[in-house]
């Protein structure tokens, strides 16, 4: 078909791009890890060119610097970031129960809550086994699902970006905990029972005392 490649192309370098951030995020490729677009190119056994393109999307989100004539280094956030995440985060979520949004979350169906409810239920699970690794792909996928509800995709986006960052910047600290059960935040499903209760004073509550849980977490580990 006329442009297939073109689609294949842009398909392959959507999954690399995935697969670098899920590792990035997960820690496996670490804060100030240098690469080359050779390095990744071989590793996943593709060309140079959806690597490249892949390489700059994650630029473009904030993950990876460009270092002239050495390749790419994964960013590196201090503490005073995180806090900036934080407050970021806290403002875009305030935005989505402000009264623009309030007649968005009314008009939210049965069936977009009923997701956001299962995905509350596996991060909340995952956040209480203490399973980082579990908990981060469905926490990320809760906040997602839960900013759509608004029917805004620049809300989702920017939120997912910060959360994507902030992630980045804990997990390090986290794994220095070893167990980590009963230590993260779990309140998923009082966060979507709220929505789905159109209770927006609650939402709010339970988003500060979240944001109030992280810091105090991080504080800790950074002491």
């Amino acid at each position: 078909m006329p442009g297939s490649e073109a689609v294949k192309r842009t398909t392959l370098r959507s999954q690399i791009a995935d697969a670098l951030r899920d590792e990035v995020i997960a820690g496996r490729l670490p804060a100030g890890r240098q690469f080359t677009v050779k390095e990744i190119a071989e590793a996943y056994g593709v060309s140079a060119t959806p690597v490249r393109e892949a390489l700059l999307d994650l630029c473009s989100q904030g993950l990876l610097d460009v270092e002239l004539h050495k390749g790419y280094r994964v960013r590196e956030f201090s503490y005073a970031d995180f806090r900036d995440m934080i407050e970021a985060r806290t403002l875009i979520v305030e935005g989505m129960f402000r009264r623009s949004a309030r007649q968005a979350l009314q008009d939210a169906t049965p069936q977009a809550l009923a997701s956001a409810r299962r995905r509350a239920e596996e991060a909340g699970r995952a956040a209480c086994a203490g399973d980082l690794d579990i908990l981060i792909g469905y926490d990320l996928r809760f906040w997602r699902e839960l900013a759509a509800l608004v029917g805004n995709p620049y809300i989702s986006d920017f939120l997912d970006r910060v959360r994507v960052q902030s992630w980045i910047f804990t997990v390090p600290l986290l794994r220095r905990l070893g167990d980590l059960r009963g230590k993260l935040w779990h309140g998923h499903g009082e966060l979507v029972e709220a929505v789905a209760c159109r209770d927006v004073e609650r939402a709010q509550a339970l988003v500060t005392a979240y944001n109030d849980h992280s810091l105090a977490l991080i504080d800790g580990l950074t002491e």
